[in-house]
């Protein structure tokens, strides 16, 4: 009898001392990580006039992320994905991101959408030292030594600007009309552009802001024709740039159109039909329509898998930045944080996913690759060269 006795007295001790393990359990668990899951967040443009690009950007996460986890994921966890649409609107971005931090269920950012969008969120990655692969932006502004916590895979905008100028200049059409979109990322291009024009003893013609939204549209085309270029550089991504491509092509069909990699989406060159042949696109990763390579090939299985028989840029992008995520995680070790991801993503020399490599040097930025093809757009919506 004093035996129970002295147990009952005990109970809530060792209620106390049960529980222990699972408390400090939960106090060292790393947001986002379990025992079998990681969970990723991410914020894009899944509505509004870039939402084309948003929902292609998520479908490649989503394959790469699936393919990952049927080979069993990462040291025995899944890949989980959590994106929030922000409609393109950076305070929208600023607050899904803070959400999903203050509710502790992501371990890192991959791929949020749009420069502005990702120059917001810059302050927030500082104050939660959290690690970000991959932003969907190739924004220079973005590439500064200190920003140590962002691991970009794409070439800059810069890298593709250069080129692309290069090339058109090489054409002989050395007088271009510039329509940017009249953002942060347009107004960057812009300065990209003009700079690269210098350097080549080329010309501006003209420089004409079009409204996010496409609502000077008709007068940014008046005002681009009446410059009389030999190409117009478009500056312009999203909704916006189809609508622009249109316009452009219905009254001058022998102009010359060129853009960078973010220009047209998938949807948006199928819209295009026989009005994109012609267009002249930068691509920062190889042609994921060609199974020439390793990479491709996996990404196309992976799309195949989940029922996709088309393939883009845009969601070739978001495998690929997955790829690259789940090697940092891979080498983290299973006792995974975001201090062991950072430093582990931070030894990235010379990682040949199957054709494309990343390599992030010694110190930020952390710049995974500076590849920049050109395509040209046939009747078919697929680069012919």
């Amino acid at each position: 009898m004093q035996g129970r006795r002295h147990f009952l007295r005990q109970a809530p001790r060792w209620a106390a001392w049960a529980a222990a393990p699972a408390l400090v359990s939960s106090v060292q668990a790393e947001d986002g990580v379990s025992a079998k899951a990681i969970t990723i967040g991410s914020t894009a443009a899944l509505s509004g006039p870039l939402a084309a690009l948003g929902l292609d950007l998520k479908l490649g996460i989503e394959a790469a992320m699936a393919q990952l986890n049927a080979r069993g994921g990462v040291a025995g966890r899944s890949l989980q994905l959590q994106m929030q649409d922000d409609g393109y609107v950076p305070a929208r971005s600023v607050e899904n991101v803070r959400k999903m931090v203050g509710e502790g269920s992501v371990l890192a950012l991959l791929s949020c959408m749009g420069t502005p969008n990702n120059t917001a969120l810059l302050p927030l990655l500082e104050e939660q030292n959290l690690p970000y692969v991959a932003p969907l932006t190739g924004a220079s502004s973005l590439r500064r030594p200190g920003n140590r916590h962002i691991f970009h895979v794409r070439a800059s905008y810069t890298d593709e600007t250069q080129r692309l100028i290069q090339r058109l200049g090489s054409m002989g059409m050395n007088k271009l009309a510039i329509v940017y979109l009249d953002n942060g990322f347009g107004r960057e291009v812009l300065a990209d552009a003009l700079k690269a024009l210098s350097a080549q003893g080329m010309e501006a013609l003209a420089q004409v802001a079009l409204d996010t939204g496409g609502k000077n549209l008709p007068e940014v085309i008046s005002q681009l024709l009446a410059a009389r270029p030999g190409a117009v550089f478009m500056a312009t991504a999203g909704a916006v740039s189809q609508s622009l491509v249109a316009g452009l092509r219905k009254q001058s069909p022998s102009l010359p159109l060129a853009g960078l990699s973010v220009a047209l989406s998938n949807d948006s060159v199928k819209a295009l039909g026989p009005l994109g042949s012609g267009v002249a696109l930068t691509m920062v990763f190889p042609d994921p329509n060609r199974a020439k390579t390793p990479v491709v090939r996996e990404y196309q299985a992976a799309m195949r898998a989940l029922g996709q028989s088309e393939f883009s840029q845009g969601s070739f992008e978001g495998y690929i930045n997955t790829r690259v995520l789940a090697e940092g995680l891979e080498r983290s070790g299973k006792d995974l944080s975001r201090a062991r991801l950072r430093s582990a993503l931070a030894t990235l020399r010379g990682l040949d996913l199957g054709g494309f490599v990343v390599d992030y040097g010694s110190s930020a930025p952390y710049v995974g690759s500076h590849f920049v093809d050109l395509g040209i757009l046939g009747a078919s919506g697929r680069f012919v060269g």
